[in-house]
């Protein structure tokens, strides 16, 4: 009996806020809320923006003054709207109207009239240049006579063409929830991504580590664009031609896997698999084909998967822009409702898949699911918000440019959908099905992806797909777009609305819309039109990947019929203990209060502790031993 994986929590954080107990979803279906559900949202947001702060049982503004829910919503409503989902790049990034950059500059020199020029001494090459002289010295400040060229650089302010970014909501820094020193942003995401996970579980963490095998425990996650600030890979490679030293730490912290080593180390003390698979914008799905091939197979009871990115730097921009893959200023004001009606540019609105658009807009997010085994979860009395019974992944074969779309995310959407039809009957993937689809926001997506999701819709007899597209309200997130994608799926799932693709006034003529529910306005799915849903990602470079995500209230019914009633019904009652505890949670997170967990140097194993036995080796601090005898799955070829 193959192993089913569960979804038993999720977390993590975007430009719609909190991802955990559906917050981030609610952002993006806001107007669909009711008024207490509205303030409940905006108070999860401005939680963590530091507009409210709660003490003395009750929240107070910034300012000091007591929070009025009743008469103050409408200020806090406006405040929480303007700094969050896309939008103009905030100074706590860079300042988007001077951006430093170099301009190179050549000084001629000769003999008979050599360059003059002043510095201290500090700034004094160690080795003087050739033609370089120094003909003056007065206190710390020497005089230099350069009678060659010489080439050097300019810093400038420099306006950047592309000014919107999908960025944490304002106010928000996830480093001060923890102690954060000298850690890269996407790292920071990582550790205050995964504690939300982590934390919304609703059970001690150890007890899971006491229920299984320490090597039945895995974490899957990277980042596609490594860390690229200051901290990581952007200050060391900067470091010698701005003449800074490199930090001992800024290798280490860059590597792309650090994601997945930051929360072995520091979250979760997992002595288990690990690993850091990378696949463009399809990077979370590809750790989460691991993932479930691993708990599938019986390999893996626990896995952690997820990703982090926090690629919001004017050199990622740069490159990005210099492939035309990003909506400039220029071309947004170009298009129709691109601007306000005092004449600026309608940021918010930067990003739009399946209308007329010119190109996606970058963003920051860390999102992370905890999968289980079906049996573990329900021994473990786990809240359960999905299954994942299959993803699939496929590249393009032989491409005219490495950009260029191909064929691969046909066979990853139609092995998806050819599942769920096996797995659930041909009309609950016709009348109950929907997509998140990537929507990238590109001219070209806008295409290649209709298109495939028509052929696709056509073949298994599909008259209206509902289709939804996450960035158009938190923009691309490079690796954990997919993690987006899920954490609004799992919201989907528990209020039955598909957000709307709400920065569009129509659907362009060109995006192959037959069959296909696009809309911009919120969708009533209900629990049963939200049975399942086909998670969709079109790589760079030809890495496709689509995940087959099932409904809670389904997978309960499978449980049953696997498990029998009695256990479900025992499951139910030890879910109640574990829902109150996940929400003891939420309650603190409202109040700004997070709980990161960041274990630094704490509860360390003692190696000269290990214990070997004929049963396996026994780690301190772990329940069960690593089995140490196993055969590979080659019993055929032992002796």
């Amino acid at each position: 009996m193959t192993r089913l994986p569960v979804i038993t929590a999720f977390g993590g954080f975007n430009a719609a806020g909190r991802s955990s107990f559906h917050h981030s979803y609610k952002r993006t279906i806001f107007t669909s809320l009711n008024q207490q559900q509205q303030r409940q949202n905006c108070t999860a947001l401005a939680s963590i923006m530091g507009l409210l702060q709660w003490r003395n049982e009750d929240y107070y503004w910034i300012d000091g003054v007591v929070y009025d829910p009743v008469h103050d919503f409408s200020r806090l409503k406006m405040l929480v709207e303007a700094g969050s989902l896309v939008r103009k790049i905030e100074p706590s990034h860079f300042d988007v109207n001077a951006v430093l950059v170099g301009k190179k500059l050549t000084l001629d020199g000769s003999e008979h009239t050599p360059s003059l020029v002043k510095m201290t001494k500090r700034d004094l090459p160690e080795v003087l240049p050739q033609g370089w002289r120094v003909v003056a010295q007065e206190g710390r400040e020497v005089t230099l006579a350069i009678s060659e060229s010489i080439t050097t650089y300019a810093q400038h302010g420099s306006v950047m063409p592309v000014q919107a970014a999908g960025q944490l909501p304002s106010g928000f820094n996830p480093g001060d929830h923890y102690r954060s020193l000298h850690h890269p942003r996407g790292l920071q995401l990582s550790v205050v991504a995964a504690s939300d996970t982590v934390n919304s579980l609703g059970l001690d963490w150890q007890s899971i580590v006491h229920r299984v095998k320490p090597d039945e425990i895995a974490v899957y996650s990277a980042s596609v664009m490594s860390q690229l600030d200051d901290t990581g890979f952007g200050g060391m490679l900067q470091a010698r031609s701005q003449g800074a030293r490199v930090t001992s730490k800024q290798l280490a912290m860059g590597f792309n896997s650090m994601p997945a080593d930051f929360i072995n180390a520091y979250v979760l003390g997992s002595v288990g698999a690990t690993a850091g698979v990378v696949g463009a914008c399809a990077t979370f799905l590809y750790n989460l084909n691991a993932a479930v091939d691993d708990i599938k197979s019986g390999r893996r009871r626990v896995v952690m998967v997820g990703s982090a990115e926090a690629p919001i730097l004017p050199e990622v921009i740069d490159g990005y822009h210099a492939m035309s893959a990003l909506a400039t200023d220029a071309e947004i004001a170009r298009l129709s409702g691109g601007l306000l009606p005092d004449g600026a540019i309608d940021y918010r609105r930067a990003s739009r898949p399946f209308g007329a658009n010119c190109g996606f807009t970058i963003a920051e997010s860390g999102q992370y699911v905890l999968l289980m085994d079906d049996a573990l979860a329900l021994e473990l009395g786990a809240t359960i918000y999905g299954a994942v019974p299959g993803v699939f992944v496929h590249a393009d074969g032989y491409k005219k440019s490495i950009s260029a779309p191909g064929l691969g995310n046909y066979l990853t959407m139609g092995r998806a959908v050819g599942l769920a039809q096996n797995l659930l009957g041909s009309e609950v993937v016709r009348n109950s099905s929907f997509v998140q689809a990537h929507g990238s926001s590109t001219p070209q997506n806008r295409v290649t992806e209709s298109r495939i999701l028509d052929e696709v819709a056509k073949h298994y007899g599909i008259d209206y797909w509902p289709v939804g597209a996450i960035k158009s309200y938190v923009g691309h997130s490079l690796g954990p777009a997919s993690g987006d994608q899920m954490a609004n799926t799992l919201g989907v799932f528990a209020q039955g609305i598909l957000p709307g693709i709400k920065t569009i006034d129509s659907v362009a003529d060109d995006v192959l819309a037959q069959r296909l529910g696009i809309s911009n306005q919120d969708t009533e799915l209900g629990c049963k039109g939200a049975q399942v849903a086909f998670l969709n990602s079109k790589g760079f470079g030809g890495n496709n990947a689509t995940a087959t995500v099932v409904a809670p209230h389904t997978v309960h019914t499978w449980l049953q019929k696997r498990h029998g009633k009695a256990a479900f019904n025992a499951y139910q009652d030890a879910n109640q203990i574990v829902q109150a505890t996940a929400k003891d949670y939420d309650d603190y997170a409202l109040k700004g209060d997070l709980k990161a967990l960041y274990n630094f140097g704490e509860h360390l194993v003692d190696e000269t502790a290990l214990s070997w036995s004929h049963e396996g080796l026994q780690i301190p601090g772990f329940a069960h031993p690593v089995a140490l005898n196993s055969d590979g799955g080659f019993d055929d070829l032992a002796p």
